[in-house]
């Protein structure tokens, strides 16, 4: 494969090597909760007040922008890609986190090799149902553990959660993670979303507390 367009995977594997030795902050392996986070045993429910009702046979998943491949799924389409399933945790920028959630979906992964992004590729805007936009930086999505869920714990996942199906990045504030997903554009610019432009961090990096810019 050519070195002057690689596959999404060889750009990930180069930025692990760039990523090798520099660890995240201590407090990652001394304790699993953020600081100016509290536990909840609960699923608090936040949102923009809109819940929009979307039937499956007209819900789309649009994946475009800087891509070599645009793709628009249809419900059954999105369904019938890699199942991929994983636990994690759930940090809330409102200061309450949830431990050991359950999410079965598509692994982003599966869906940046089929569209390809191309090799300007920086950034990564989500867009909802319900107006919402949120961006995020490519390396944001990199990880092995981002998905876009329709299942929570073993069951479709609930309006109010952002069924039918939502965006989880567990390593960033959860705000990062659309629900009621409808589009994803990937650029080489960044795109401010509906929090961002309101003095929310570009980064939201937990662990750190990057709540506000």
């Amino acid at each position: 494969m050519s070195s002057t367009n690689p596959s999404f995977i060889e750009r990930k594997e180069r930025f692990a090597r760039k990523m090798a030795g520099k660890a995240k902050p201590g407090v990652r392996s001394e304790n699993r909760l953020p600081p100016g986070q509290h536990l909840t045993p609960g699923f608090p429910v936040l949102d923009l007040g809109i819940r929009p009702e979307i039937s499956l046979a007209d819900w789309r998943l649009e994946i475009g922008g800087a891509v070599e491949n645009p793709r628009t799924f249809t419900w059954d389409e999105f369904n019938g890609l890699p199942r991929f399933e994983d636990v994690s945790d759930f940090h809330c920028v409102t200061t309450w986190s949830k431990f050991d959630v359950r999410w079965s979906g598509v692994a982003f992964f599966t869906l940046a090799e089929l569209v390809r992004p191309q090799p300007a590729v920086k950034h990564v805007l989500f867009s909802s149902y319900d107006g919402y936009t949120t961006n995020v930086r490519l390396e944001d999505v990199l990880d092995d553990d981002v998905l876009i869920a329709t299942q929570y714990d073993g069951q479709p996942l609930p309006r109010e959660h952002g069924g039918p199906a939502r965006v989880i990045i567990p390593k960033l504030y959860a705000w990062k993670g659309a629900k009621f997903v409808r589009g994803i554009e990937f650029s080489a610019e960044d795109k401010l979303g509906f929090w961002e432009v309101r003095g929310y961090s570009n980064t939201a990096d937990p662990w750190t507390e990057d709540r506000f810019s």
